[in-house]
């Protein structure tokens, strides 16, 4: 029978103090508790010891809840009515007393001071005894925690530091560190009763039940905070963050389209914040055609050409003197072009053949081509003078024709003839074989990158769609990603800083940015944008339907610590978890992320974080407005 019993207790559920118990704690100390398991810990517990004359919400102890490891409690007494009034009633005979005392002295300044108290303490009898307000005996009981000394005692200090910028005293519980630790784990029993009194009022600003306010001063309605109403105000530019990329992550069919159109028309017409959509689906013509922008078609059938030699000034900082100046930095460029060189080399199969020596040809070619047209740092490289007739007079100056990949594939072929090393014979055939797909010259499918550059990005354009929807989707649209992000910065981006005082804001969006992860130069370079857009006054913004892509790719991530501006709207199932890593979101916010409706989502600006509703006007939606269904039914509404 005692076997039995034994057994039983082995199996029945442990008590809430057995669940919480660490392997064992030292309590020899005075002024800490060593907490022994698996990493041993120090506690250092707290009790506030004064407070400000008036507190207000949410600020009395907000340092105190957001300060690092701690652990806060506390402990809430309601004064019965009888009790607080015959405190009231004393205290306010002993303040009379007193400023009876200060007025036979002369004491103007104390009698004042004490006349005023005296009010304050008879209007909230007054209020007790109607039942307005009440009285509370608060305990305020506080742990700090660390994994060892030297960062508990200056944790100590600097939360100490932080309390008393809201005039909030707090007391190291010294020699009752047992009793104070006791009194704040979850078991109900105030051990060391170091108690303030509180009315209603005052008594609400200990709660930490805040709502986060999302938003800057200026900028564009994005839409409401779903648990206040208030409309957040969002300024994608504003000097309080770190950088000016944002990111948007939702599943197919959540709005993350409507909403990036949204913040585009939205924030040129309030703000005259340009910008240009790298579009992958096709979606932003109408945008373009709504604010008076250009829609550019890139496509097989298309007559369009972009080429990725062209290359612009910028301005550098001189690390000596520390003056500007404007150079041609053909170093990267060279390895910008070598980079898409590169993908296209090893096509949509991503082929291992492809190695340093590889790289290495196509980098060699590539600086011999500019190189050919004497292109160098000095800008004026850039164009060659137009003479007239006989005589050579120099009437202007007009822009070199850039190197093509039509140009640098002649200087392969070339190469090739004269190689006598082996070791590169084979990456020489190679790309003479692969590349030739590119080339206009060979009819190739793909030899819309060949040739000078059939249009200018406009500077002043409100909105530029480069659309790319009608190429191939598994390798065709990523390269034309990749290739023309590297001509955005050229001809986009960079412009944007060569005369500062003409320099405005300005957007890059990237559309079904997943299509570039799976090749490696793309990344890199998507990175490299993300960290030097700032530069130029312009913001990157990542729109993917696929986080779980970034999350396995960690070269990728990079771009989400660049962005201090998160979009999350709806969530698939399958995603959450990735979203849930990363972000650190609470198991509420990943909830709501699963099951919230179109529209809605979690805006995380910096370390704030708020539950979204976007909704376009109903002009609005005319041009954001991406499900088919609608759009027909719109047209059909319209017609006579």
């Amino acid at each position: 029978m005692q076997a039995n019993n034994e057994q039983y207790n082995i199996l029945k559920p442990k008590t809430i103090k057995e669940l919480i118990a660490p392997s064992g704690i030292d309590a020899s100390n005075i002024d800490h508790l060593e907490i022994i398991s698996n990493t041993k810990r120090y506690a250092r517990s707290f009790f506030v010891s004064a407070l400000p004359r008036m507190a207000i919400f949410p600020e009395l102890f907000r340092d105190l809840y957001l300060f690092g490891d701690t652990n806060t409690s506390i402990y809430i007494n309601p004064v019965p009515e009888a009790k607080s009034q015959n405190e009231l009633n004393r205290v306010i005979n002993q303040l009379e007393t007193e400023r009876i005392v200060a007025a036979d002295r002369g004491n103007i300044n104390r009698q004042s001071t004490v006349g005023q108290k005296r009010y304050e303490a008879e209007q909230l009898r007054d209020e007790i005894a109607a039942g307005f307000n009440k009285l509370y005996e608060a305990s305020i009981v506080s742990t700090l925690f660390a994994y060892n000394l030297e960062d508990l005692d200056k944790f100590t200090n600097l939360l100490s530091t932080e309390m008393s910028k809201s005039l909030v005293g707090i007391k190291s519980a010294w020699g009752i560190q047992e009793e104070a630790f006791k009194s704040n784990l979850p078991l109900l029993d105030n051990k060391i009763k170091k108690v303030h009194t509180f009315d209603r009022r005052s008594m609400g600003t200990v709660f930490p039940f805040t709502t986060s306010e999302v938003g800057h001063p200026t900028g564009v309605p994005l839409g409401f905070n779903k648990q206040t109403g208030v409309p957040i105000l969002f300024d994608n530019f504003h000097s309080s963050l770190t950088n000016y990329n944002m990111v948007i992550f939702a599943k197919s069919g959540a709005g993350k389209s409507v909403t990036m159109k949204t913040l585009i028309s939205r924030s040129y017409v309030l703000m005259g914040i340009e910008s240009l959509a790298l579009d992958a689906e096709g979606e932003y013509a109408i945008v373009a055609e709504s604010l008076g922008g250009i829609n550019v078609v890139l496509s097989p059938n298309s007559k369009t050409i972009i080429n990725l030699f062209d290359i612009e000034p910028e301005i550098v900082k001189d690390e000596i003197t520390g003056k500007e100046r404007v150079v041609i930095n053909v170093e990267n460029k060279v390895e910008d072009v070598t980079q898409a060189l590169l993908t296209m080399a090893r096509g949509s199969t991503r082929s291992k053949d492809v190695n340093e020596l590889t790289k290495q040809i196509i980098a060699e070619a590539v600086a011999e081509e500019y190189a050919r047209i004497k292109i160098n740092s000095d800008p004026s490289s850039l164009y060659e003078a137009v003479t007239r007739g006989v005589t050579g007079d120099v009437l202007a100056k007009r822009k070199k024709a850039m190197p093509t990949i039509g140009s640098w594939y002649k200087r392969i072929q070339k190469k090739a003839k004269e190689n006598d090393n082996e070791d590169y014979q084979y990456h020489y055939s190679y790309l003479l074989k692969v590349m030739k797909q590119y080339i206009r010259e060979f009819d190739g499918q793909m030899a819309y990158f060949d040739g000078q550059s059939t249009f200018e990005l406009l500077d002043g354009a409100p909105f530029i769609n480069l659309d790319i929807s009608g190429l191939e989707e598994r390798f065709a649209r990523p390269l034309a990603q990749q290739i023309l992000l590297s001509w955005i910065w050229e001809k986009y981006v960079k412009k944007n800083s060569e005369d500062r005082t003409k320099a405005g804001k300005k957007r890059v969006l990237v559309d079904e940015a997943w299509m570039l992860l799976p090749y490696p130069e793309a990344v890199d370079f998507l990175n490299t944008m993300a960290r030097r857009a700032r530069k130029r006054n312009v913001s990157l913004a990542i729109i993917s339907q696929r986080f779980q892509d970034f999350y396995e790719k960690p070269e990728a991530q990079a771009v989400l610590t660049s962005s201090d501006t998160k979009l999350f709207l709806a969530q698939d199932k399958s995603e959450i978890a990735y979203l849930k890593e990363v972000f650190k979101l609470s198991e509420g916010e990943a909830n709501f992320l699963v099951t919230c409706l179109k529209g809605e989502g979690l805006l995380k600006v910096g370390s704030d974080t708020a539950i979204l509703q976007i909704t376009p006007t109903a002009k609005e939606f005319e041009f954001v407005e991406t499900n088919l269904n609608k759009l027909v039914n719109q047209k059909k509404g319209q017609m006579p």
